[in-house]
């Protein structure tokens, strides 16, 4: 078997601000803000995961990558033949860091790069590569509409297993999306494509471009919006992220904030953009089953949980239960993801095989359908 050239780029701060409200890591100082608010790093234990996959071939394979943190320490910490080809200076790295990284580990002549962040670290990539090298990220920011990514860290490390068996593997063009921040300024949530790479396309595990902008059909989310309005009473209700729940809010004449979360009680906002302390400590007083959490699927990957709702956290979705999760979807929504399942991936996988199965979405006023949910692959 030919020994496999895998390039690895890992962005140690990417997402680490979704638990703590801060919708990510770009922008000067927002990781520092975020560590200092209690948020911890996790693209190095997502990055492990994929990487895990591929212990078994590890004899016949070496990793290049960055010191420290941007791939040296998880490639080494598994055992992995392990090369380095740019030394870091920064404690907390920028996107210079990702640029000049990637670029060393194209001049090494590695075989695929892999590289673990959100829609930021892709458009650090891309500014580097060219749409004929092959790359695939490990999913690990808040914000996930690049079509670069695999759907779960597993299921990148799957995709790297078939090139290293060599088993056909098709190359594609896939977007690379981030949010028009223009827009979001305006409170609008709306995917601007920035480029495309190239990716090794396995369909079972890369995910679709996220669908960006609102829903187009008002009278439909009128509906699903109506039905969940008639079961609030003196519970209190977590809104999660989202334009589908974000319409809920709209109904009640609410403030909303569409990247993060909010509470609700009798129809009343009691508070926004919370972290996950803030929804851990305002659910203590409540009993079991008197907090309902709403949540909806990013559009065109399925992702439910593990995607842009970080501040949800395992011990918030254990405390609240399975059957108090309210989750909220238009049938066109749901038939976009062509019979592929939602995805629960918390970072917690007893939790997630806890949530797999059939759980029932709410569609339209008193209509709901059920509809699977897979944990990571």
């Amino acid at each position: 078997m030919k020994q496999f050239k895998l390039g690895l780029v890992i962005n140690p701060i990417a997402g680490i601000g979704g638990s703590v409200a801060l919708k990510g890591s770009d922008g000067v100082g927002v990781a520092e803000q975020a560590m200092a608010l209690g948020a911890t790093a996790k693209s190095n234990a997502r990055a492990s995961l994929a990487l895990e996959i591929l212990l078994p071939y590890k004899d016949n394979m070496t990793i290049y990558t960055v010191s420290s943190d941007m791939g040296e320490s998880t490639a080494k910490a598994l055992g992995f033949t392990t090369q380095v080809v740019h030394q870091v200076e920064n404690e907390v790295t920028t996107e210079r860091d990702t640029e000049l990284a990637v670029k060393a580990l194209i001049d090494e002549g590695i075989d695929l790069l892999l590289f673990a962040g959100g829609d930021g670290t892709a458009r650090n990539v891309c500014h580097i590569v060219d749409d004929k090298f092959p790359v695939l990220g490990i999913p690990a920011g808040c914000k996930i509409h690049s079509g670069v990514y695999a759907i779960t860290p597993k299921a990148a490390g799957r995709v790297v297993e078939l090139m290293i068996t060599n088993q056909l593997v098709s190359l594609t063009d896939a977007d690379v999306m981030d949010i028009d921040e223009s827009l979001f300024r305006e409170g609008i949530v709306k995917a601007k494509r920035f480029g495309e790479m190239r990716v090794p396309s396995e369909l079972r595990y890369i995910q679709a471009v996220k669908s960006g902008g609102k829903e187009s059909d008002e009278l439909v989310l009128q509906d699903i919006a109506a039905d969940v309005i008639a079961k609030m009473d003196d519970e209190l209700f977590i809104i999660g992220s989202g334009s589908t729940t974000a319409f809920v809010m709209e109904e009640l004449a609410l403030e909303n904030t569409l990247l993060g979360v909010d509470a609700i009680c009798q129809q009343a906002l009691i508070a926004s953009d919370l972290t996950e302390a803030d929804i851990w400590q305002l659910m203590q007083p409540y009993k079991l089953g008197q907090v309902k959490l709403v949540i909806t699927l990013i559009g065109g990957q399925g992702h439910i949980f593990g995607r842009g709702n970080q501040q949800l956290s395992p011990r918030i979705i254990r405390a609240i239960k399975k059957e108090n999760i309210m989750i909220i979807a238009t049938k066109a929504k749901l038939n976009a993801l062509q019979a592929r399942p939602l995805i629960a991936d918390t970072g917690d996988s007893e939790l997630d095989m806890e949530l797999s199965g059939y759980l029932p979405v709410i569609t339209g006023y008193n209509d709901q359908v059920l509809y699977p949910v897979a944990s990571p692959q």
